[in-house]
């Protein structure tokens, strides 16, 4: 056997952050652009631009700054905002694996399933 898990944060009973949007976010960065982001998280742009618009809305700050461009196109980046969210979201998550893995082996697990 094994475990899994999976943490978020809500507010109001919705979805704020999770990792996959703390995923999408560093993805956007990296890409500067939703699209790009959205085709490396293998969801459509549509999707990626609903869960971020989501995100700013519960958060009620913004977390993406868009710029349409004429020829040369737009490009998208993150805020100071989305950063320190970030940095605060991975902290926070940082050793939870281990520790929930830990919990399992020790109420789950005897030692003839190790």
């Amino acid at each position: 056997m094994k475990v899994k898990s999976n943490i978020w944060i809500e507010k109001d009973g919705k979805v704020v952050l999770s990792l996959w949007r703390v995923r999408l976010l560093e993805a956007v960065e990296k890409t500067g652009s939703i699209s790009a982001a959205a085709s490396q998280m293998n969801v459509s742009y549509r999707r990626a631009w609903e869960k971020i618009q989501e995100c700013e809305t519960r958060l009620g700050i913004k977390l993406v700054d868009t710029q349409t461009g004429g020829s040369g196109g737009g490009g998208s980046h993150l805020t100071p905002e989305a950063y320190a969210y970030i940095e605060r979201f991975r902290k926070f998550i940082a050793g939870l694996d281990e520790l929930v893995s830990e919990r399992f082996e020790k109420y789950f697990l005897d030692e003839d399933d190790t």
